[in-house]
C-alpha cells in the first residue's frame, strides 16, 4: 500500500493527514498555532510556530499510524490563504505574518483601486481589492514599516513558507496565488501590469504551479527535522478553499461546494474564467488544472453561533441551544440577526460592517435568538448563491456540503430549506488536508486525474432535501434580512 501526506497550515493548527491509495484516510494529527492581535483590526502569527507545529503533527501522525516515511510517495500542501510572509535575503522572517482576516490595509485598497480602476482591476485579477488580500498588506508594510520593506527579498503565502522549510525551494500554487491580488486570472501567472503598477519586484515572488504539479522534494535537513524521507516529492497543492473543494469532490463545473465552518464559503468551479463585475465575488484558479472557480465568503458563519453561545449562554451546549431553536417557527417571530461580527467579505465588501439583532421584543426567548443566528447565517449564504448566479454561474446540479454546521440535523435542514437546494453531506475529515493529499496522489501517479481521486477518496453522506413549504415561509424573513444591511450601514 502507498500513502500520500496532506498538510494543512490553517489559522488554528497545522493538520497532517495520511491518505492510502485505496482512498481511505489512515490517520490525522494536528498541533495548534497561537493567534496574535496586537492592535485593533490586526491579526498575526509567527511563521516559525507553523514549522514547529508541522514537525509535531508529522511526528505524531507517523507514530500513531505506524506508517514508515519510506511508504509516503508524495506530499501535498494546503493552508490559510492571503497571508503575507516576508523573508530577507538570508531567509530571515522579517516580521510576523499578516493573516487573511487582518483588516488594517483599507487605505491601501483604495490606493490600488485608484491606480487601476475597479473595472480594470477585476478584468486582470478577477477581484476587487480587499484588506485580507496579500497585495494591500504588502503596500501597508511599504508605507508603515519602510525599514522592513527595504529588506524584503521573498514574499510567500503561509503554506509556501512550509514548502520552503521542507524543501529549500520557493514555489506556490496558482489557486492560492490568485488570492494575492497579483495574479493574472486568465494566464494563471503573475501579472506584469499589476506588479509594475504597484512597483513590486517580480523577483520577490515564487514561480507558480498547478495543484498536482511536483514543485520540489524533501531536503536532507527537513528529513532530519520531520522524520520524512529525503527526496519525497512535494506538489503545488492549493489554498485551503480550493483544496477543501477537492476534498469534497467539487472538481467539475456542475458541483458546488458549501463549507459552513467558522466562516462560510460557497465555491463554484468553472471551466473558464468568470468574474463578477462588481468585484464582490472572488474569482481564482482552481487547484484542478484547467479549471477556475468563483467564490463567495462570509466571515462569521458557525463562528456566529460560537460567539452567541460563549457570550449569551456559556453553560449551554450547542445541542441544547439548537434544540431550543428547533421549537421556534421559521422567521423567529420577526427577529433577525445580521452575522457581521468580523465585518464582511461577500456580498458586502465592508470590513466595518457590524452584527446586530433587529426586532427584539419581550416575547422573544433564547431559542428565538438562537434561531435568528442560524437563519442569519443561512440568509447570508443565500445572498452569496444569488451573487454567483448574477455573475453568470449556472445553477449547480449538486452542492457538496461540509463543516461543523452540517453535523446538526436542525441546522442542515434549515440551510437546505433557505437555500432551496438539496445538500449532499460529505464526511470530509480535515477536507483541505484531504484535498492536498489527493492532489499529491495525482501528482505522483497514484490516480490518473483528480476526478478519479475524488471517486476513490470522497465519502458522501445523507442527502438533505429542502422542504418547499418551509422554504416559502422564509421569503419575508429573507427579504427583511437583505434590507437591513444598507439601512444599518447608512447610520455609521
Amino acid at each position: 500500500m502507498r500513502f500520500t501526506l496532506g498538510l494543512d497550515i490553517s489559522t488554528t493548527a497545522t493538520k497532517a493527514l495520511l491518505l492510502a491509495d485505496s482512498g481511505e484516510v489512515i490517520g490525522v494529527a494536528s498541533a495548534p498555532h497561537r493567534l496574535h492581535a496586537p492592535r485593533p483590526l490586526w491579526s498575526e502569527q509567527d511563521p516559525d510556530e507553523w514549522w514547529s507545529a508541522c514537525q509535531a503533527a508529522i511526528a505524531r501522525l507517523l507514530t500513531d499510524t505506524g506508517v514508515s516515511a519510506s511508504e509516503i510517495t508524495g506530499i501535498g500542501l494546503s493552508g490559510q490563504m492571503h497571508g503575507l510572509v516576508l523573508l530577507s535575503a538570508a531567509g530571515e522572517v522579517l516580521r510576523p505574518a499578516i493573516l487573511w482576516n487582518d483588516q488594517r490595509a483599507s487605505d491601501e485598497c483604495r490606493l490600488i483601486r485608484d491606480t487601476f480602476g475597479l473595472e480594470r482591476l477585476v478584468a486582470i485579477t478577477g477581484n476587487d481589492a480587499f484588506p485580507g488580500f496579500s497585495a494591500p498588506k504588502l503596500l501597508w508594510v511599504r508605507e508603515h514599516e519602510p525599514e522592513v520593506y527595504a529588506r524584503i527579498r521573498q514574499v510567500l503565502l503561509p503554506k509556501d513558507y512550509i514548502r520552503w522549510k521542507l524543501s529549500g525551494e520557493f514555489a506556490t500554487d496558482r489557486a492560492g496565488a490568485g488570492g494575492t491580488l497579483l495574479l493574472d486570472l486568465r494566464t494563471r501567472d503573475w501579472s506584469a501590469r499589476i506588479l509594475e503598477g504597484l512597483d513590486i519586484p517580480r523577483a520577490w515572488l515564487p514561480d507558480t504551479h498547478e495543484g498536482s504539479e511536483v514543485t520540489s522534494s524533501v531536503s536532507a535537513a527537513s528529513a532530519e527535522a520531520t522524520g520524512l524521507q529525503e527526496g519525497t516529492p512535494i506538489v503545488g497543492g492549493g489554498g485551503d478553499q480550493a483544496a477543501q473543494a477537492v476534498g469534497v469532490g467539487a472538481v467539475s463545473p456542475d458541483v458546488y461546494a458549501l463549507t459552513v465552518g467558522t466562516s462560510g464559503v460557497v465555491f463554484a468551479p468553472c471551466s473558464h474564467p468568470i468574474t463578477d463585475p462588481s468585484g464582490c465575488a472572488h474569482a481564482f484558479p482552481h487547484a484542478v488544472a484547467g479549471q477556475w472557480h468563483v467564490m463567495g465568503v462570509m466571515l462569521s458563519a458557525a463562528g456566529s453561533l460560537q460567539w452567541f453561545r460563549d457570550t449569551v449562554a456559556p453553560d449551554a451546549s450547542f445541542d441544547e441551544l439548537v434544540g431550543e431553536a428547533a421549537d421556534v417557527p421559521p422567521g423567529a417571530h420577526g427577529l433577525t440577526f445580521l452575522p457581521y461580527l468580523s465585518g464582511e467579505r461577500t456580498p458586502h465588501a465592508d470590513p466595518l460592517a457590524r452584527a446586530s439583532f433587529v426586532g427584539l421584543t419581550l416575547s422573544h426567548s433564547r431559542g428565538h435568538m438562537t434561531r435568528a443566528v442560524l437563519e442569519g447565517v443561512a440568509f447570508g449564504l443565500k445572498d452569496n448563491l444569488r451573487l454567483l448566479a448574477e455573475a453568470g454561474l449556472p445553477a449547480p446540479a449538486q452542492i457538496r456540503a461540509s463543516g461543523g454546521a452540517l453535523k446538526s440535523r436542525v441546522w442542515g435542514q434549515l440551510l437546505a430549506d433557505v437555500l432551496g437546494v438539496a445538500l449532499v453531506t460529505v464526511d470530509a475529515t480535515e477536507g483541505a488536508a484531504l484535498g492536498a493529499g489527493m492532489l499529491a496522489g495525482v501528482g505522483v501517479g497514484v490516480w490518473r486525474d483528480i476526478e478519479t481521486a475524488a471517486g476513490a477518496c470522497v465519502r458522501t453522506g445523507p442527502l438533505i432535501k429542502p422542504d418547499a413549504r418551509t422554504g416559502q415561509s422564509y421569503a419575508a424573513a429573507c427579504e427583511r434580512f437583505r434590507k437591513l444591511y444598507p439601512a444599518i450601514s447608512a447610520v455609521r
